[in-house]
């Protein structure tokens, strides 16, 4: 299977300012383009960005290394039935996710990420669903018209759908949102743009 999506590209006021705030906080490499742009945006962007770790410590060093390099809490690291967890807000606006599974520590805390997962909030999950299995990328899970999970093989990001509501209540957010999503994904689409309006372009090759 080609890379589905090799990497993802925010649109930020500040590239530089974007890039400092990432290296510090998540440091995710080249999987994370920067864009400078301005295109008007209010409220959910419509997308969350999930980062799944191994252990409860890990969750606790990436949030707690985000917030120091400037980011907002949106939901402190808690537990729950499937884990732990925290959501927080970069200055860039984008929302993050920090995961994990396990519910006891293993090994000493580091801010390594096992993976990273696009959720994409839709008003049709069908409808979107469709779209993305026409062109050649499997569903791996499907829960009706709430979520659904695909089959990104090895690919470095994973990709999800979740009815749009449900997405901004799992972030904490209000659902309501106008303009721009402020996020590219780069991969196997080539360009193209989904019934949400997210947009895709060919791999990128430059930060």
């Amino acid at each position: 299977m080609n890379t589905t999506i090799d990497s993802l590209t925010l649109d930020v006021p500040d590239v530089d300012a974007a890039r400092t705030f990432y290296t510090q906080a998540f440091d995710l490499g080249d999987r994370l383009h920067f864009h400078t742009a301005d295109a008007e945006t209010s409220g959910f962007r419509g997308f969350t960005l999930s980062l799944v770790v191994s252990q409860p410590a890990n969750v606790h060093a990436l949030i707690d290394a985000a917030v120091a390099a400037g980011a907002t809490v949106i939901k402190p690291v808690s537990k729950s039935l499937w884990g732990v967890g925290g959501t927080i807000q970069a200055p860039d606006g984008a929302i993050w996710k920090v995961a994990t599974s396990a519910k006891k520590d293993t090994a000493p805390p580091s801010r390594t990420v096992d993976e990273i997962i696009l959720l994409l909030g839709a008003e049709d999950v069908v409808a979107s669903k469709n779209f993305y299995a026409e062109r050649g990328i499997p569903v791996g899970k499907s829960f009706g018209r709430s979520y659904v999970q695909f089959d990104t093989g090895s690919s470095p990001i994973g990709l999800g759908l979740y009815r749009h509501a449900s997405l901004a209540k799992d972030a904490g957010v209000p659902a309501a949102g106008t303009g721009s999503h402020r996020i590219t994904v780069n991969g196997v689409l080539g360009s193209a743009v989904d019934p949400d309006g997210f947009v895709w372009d060919p791999v990128a090759v430059t930060a």
